[in-house]
């Protein structure tokens, strides 16, 4: 049986995305074991993480700067601002070295179901940075879910009356994707989304 230390700390990695109690206790040994190699650097990550890391006042990604990079750098398009649920979606994207624009995080989505209003997003932030002189365009990214289409029909609304182009994500079809293998939404938003070649 584990001793007290132990089982704190696998009942905190337990709490991790993706982690169960079974992978918390491999992961727990793994690091025991390797205590001067992985533990101790990661201890000191973590303490380093918690006191240095912070949202960004602007967009409200997470760095050790505020601004951030993304925000601080002169090379990004700031006439682009693509609208996220969450910073993990602006790393998403980022991933993707497809958009050289400017990001806001939302801090969630509008659910009723959750009791999420407008008020606990950061709704008043966009529309403060919409009215920019030079920002021209809003992309929302939000997920194809009903939260994620009611918040993007919320923010267009109160967007309206600025002098900026909307734009959303397109829906469809994923590259690589069979269409055998996709669900009807997925195939109808694909239909409905065609282009000319």
């Amino acid at each position: 049986m584990a001793g007290n230390d132990i089982e704190r700390l696998i009942n905190y990695l337990s709490k991790l995305p993706g982690l169960g109690p079974r992978s918390a206790r491999r992961a727990a040994l793994h690091m025991l074991k390797r205590r001067e190699a992985l533990m101790v650097p990661l201890l000191k990550a973590l303490e380093s993480a918690a006191e240095n890391i912070k949202p960004c006042a602007t967009c409200g990604n997470l760095d050790t700067d505020d601004p951030c990079a993304i925000c601080a750098n002169p090379e990004r398009d700031g006439s682009l601002i693509c609208v996220v649920e969450e910073v993990a979606d602006l790393w998403a994207l980022e991933r993707t070295h497809s958009y050289k624009g400017r990001y806001h995080i939302l801090g969630g989505l509008l659910s009723a179901l959750d009791g999420v209003g407008p008020e606990d997003l950061n709704i008043a932030g966009l529309i403060t940075r919409a009215g920019a002189p030079e920002v021209t365009e809003i992309i929302l990214a939000m997920s194809a879910t009903v939260d994620g289409q009611t918040t993007a029909h919320f923010v267009t609304d109160r967007l309206k009356g600025q002098d900026v182009s909307i734009t959303r994500l397109a829906h469809g079809v994923p590259v690589g994707g069979e269409l055998d293998y996709l669900d009807d939404g997925t195939l109808s938003a694909a239909l409905k989304a065609r282009r000319p070649l």
